[in-house]
């Protein structure tokens, strides 16, 4: 799978779980967050080689 798939995919299903648990004013916060951990898992990290 193409890694900025991959990256949109892990974004968008960990915004869609926060907006649902979280608040609206917290999900929002997080967005920040979880933008940066799809970043590092996809790109940094090497779990995806």
């Amino acid at each position: 799978m193409d890694e900025k798939k991959l990256f949109w995919l892990i974004f968008i299903i960990l915004s869609l779980i926060a907006d649902f648990v979280l608040p609206l004013l917290w999900g929002l916060v997080a967005t920040i967050p979880i933008l940066f951990f799809s970043w590092w898992v996809v790109y940094r990290s090497g779990w995806i080689t």
